[in-house]
């Protein structure tokens, strides 16, 4: 099993170009900013702790992004920060082929976001977040959370709670982006047929997902309708799915493409 640094660097080696040499920048500068900050290997991409997760990196496209755990608290008067600027915790920076970054403010913005990491963590182990006992949900044959039929967040949370392994984490992650890119005042949620569902008041859903034995499935409703077409057919007209195993790379720059777009769009009505 090879090391978290070592398959950072194989990431690095991997992407080559811009991005590759962008990445191991980034990656030096983190590193130097504080003492202690450790490398970690999670969700198929770079992770830099210090107690608690300092931020990720990620590849894609047209961006190298560092995304801060606890951006929303961390201050920034240089002004790297230029994505996730309206959730209530992450935030983001989307580096271009091209650009670059301040060292002196990156080195200040880590420092700072390790204090954070840390202070966090030491918080987390003298008042571990209460989780209700898994004996208390049924999980179907396909590994699927059974929750009772009701509308609002709290049968979603319910549901996201309930799910097993590394798709907790998964669910936790789909409805942050989900708030965060819905329609904040309209976006309605559900749980009908053991499935989490979001919708906009009035217009219908326009989202779910459900758990399988080895893969989250997200439903589109409308999904033949989004640009670029969610990857997975559906014998359902006018739907799609998109699968999402353990250890893919979410990509959340198109999952937030999708959802506000599906988000416009006329919903399914049960």
């Amino acid at each position: 099993m090879k090391l978290p640094s070592q398959l950072i660097d194989q990431r690095i080696r991997e992407l080559a170009g811009w991005r590759g040499e962008t990445l191991a920048r980034m990656r030096a500068l983190i590193l130097k900013a504080a003492p202690g900050i450790t490398e970690e290997w999670k969700w198929n991409n770079p992770v830099w702790s210090h107690g608690g997760i300092i931020c990720t990196g990620e590849a894609y496209a047209k961006v190298v992004k560092l995304t801060f755990a606890k951006g929303a608290s961390v201050p920034d008067p240089a002004r790297l920060f230029s994505a996730s600027l309206t959730g209530n915790t992450r935030r983001a920076i989307d580096i271009r082929e091209g650009e670059t970054v301040d060292a002196r403010a990156l080195t200040a913005l880590v420092k700072a976001a390790a204090a954070a990491a840390s202070e966090f963590g030491r918080s987390a182990k003298k008042k571990p977040a209460p989780r209700a006992p898994a004996a208390k949900v049924k999980l179907l044959s396909s590994g699927n959370p059974q929750i009772a039929k009701a509308d609002g967040d709290a049968p979603v949370q319910a549901y996201i709670a309930a799910m097993p392994g590394w798709k907790r984490a998964l669910g936790e992650r789909l409805d942050a982006l989900i708030v965060r890119h819905a329609p904040k005042k309209a976006l309605r949620k559900a749980v009908k047929w053991n499935t989490p569902l979001y919708g906009i008041e009035g217009h219908g859903f326009f989202l779910a997902f459900y758990c399988y034995a080895r893969y989250v499935q997200l439903t589109f409703f409308r999904g033949t309708q989004l640009r670029p077409v969610p990857p997975k057919a559906s014998k359902v007209e006018g739907t799609r799915y998109l699968d999402i195993h353990e250890g893919d790379a979410l990509d959340e720059a198109q999952l937030a493409v999708w959802i506000k777009q599906a988000a416009a769009l006329p919903g399914w009505v049960p």
